[in-house]
């Protein structure tokens, strides 16, 4: 098989979902000729969420796949070069950069925007991913408004899994938070909120066996849960399960070469996309552990390109 010859572009986009599309619109409409390079499951997190009623300009709920492809081709159609292959090692070290795919195509690039997103943890249970969508979520703050008068439950002990839980009181009747041991992880100040909030209930040292549910139409009936202490398996009646054990950025790729914390999310300068290394940016999910929204990974997909931009100007 020959060889194809190294591809060169002033900016490597890698990674697409709302935050890698948004950079390489504005980065093509400054005539940086950009290239993004997305792996198997273009358009990231927003592929997997059905109706999307968060981002602006819809006054229509739309789905969340329809509005990856429309940011995908516009996009293309201000000039960004799309390229499926996997980027399985960069050199940040070299000038200009470099990045080599599974394809073997070698990329070489004056600046780079890091736009691999994050993805949920997952109980890994069969039931769960055969429902998820249909009354499984994990994100409470995308899916909190379908669950109006009902009765939910959240899984997880840190941070996340309180402030969802918090959060679905405004809607649900009922919260109850799941937790796999007898102390929760997150701060003091929110626990202190917790324990105060009527509508939840704490269920501790347990976990999630198996989620139950009607096949036509797909919806949560209940969930079967074990106690660990005492080996108790028992039914609660649902109409929703919320997932809250943490995300894991995509950033293998960069370990030892870019500046991230414990988690491993990319760290960028205050108000800013740039990581340590100037040149190259990271925008969305992969940095952002705060927000995870759409709107404001294609904020900071729009600050990663025009800071880019500035960058190569000089």
């Amino acid at each position: 098989m020959s060889q194809n010859p190294t591809k060169h572009t002033k900016v490597l986009i890698i990674g697409s979902g709302p935050a890698g599309y948004t950079a390489a619109v504005y980065a093509a409409r400054a005539m940086l000729n950009p290239i993004l390079v997305y792996g198997s499951e273009p358009g990231g997190q927003l592929t997997t969420t059905t109706d999307v009623e968060n981002f602006p300009g819809f006054a229509d709920v739309i789905q969340g796949p329809w509005l990856m492809d429309q940011m995908k081709e516009q996009a293309k159609t201000v000039g960004t070069e799309m390229i499926e292959d996997h980027i399985s090692s960069v050199n940040l070290k070299s000038k200009p950069f470099e990045a080599i795919g599974d394809s073997g195509q070698k990329y070489t690039a004056d600046s780079i925007i890091i736009s691999t997103g994050a993805q949920a943890r997952w109980l890994n249970l069969k039931s769960e991913q055969e429902f998820r969508g249909f009354g499984v979520s994990a994100c409470a703050t995308c899916d909190g408004f379908f669950f109006k008068e009902k009765e939910v439950a959240v899984v997880g002990g840190g941070n996340a899994a309180v402030e969802e839980a918090m959060f679905l009181t405004k809607f649900a009747s009922k919260v109850k938070l799941i937790h796999r041991r007898d102390t929760l992880r997150a701060e003091k100040m929110l626990q202190k909120k917790l324990m105060e909030n009527k509508k939840i209930e704490i269920i501790w040292d347990s976990v999630v066996e198996d989620i139950i549910g009607d096949k036509e139409p797909k919806n949560v009936k209940g969930i079967k849960i074990k106690n660990l202490k005492t080996n108790k398996v028992e039914e609660l009646k649902l109409d929703g399960l919320f997932i809250a054990i943490g995300h894991d950025p995509a950033t293998q790729l960069f370990k030892d070469q870019l500046k991230m914390d414990q988690e491993g999310y990319l760290i960028t300068k205050p108000d800013s996309t740039e990581t340590n290394v100037p040149g190259v940016y990271a925008a969305g999910d992969v940095k952002d552990k705060t927000f995870r929204q759409a709107v404001t990974a294609a904020g900071m997909g729009c600050m990663a390109a025009l800071e880019a931009e500035k960058f190569l100007s000089h």
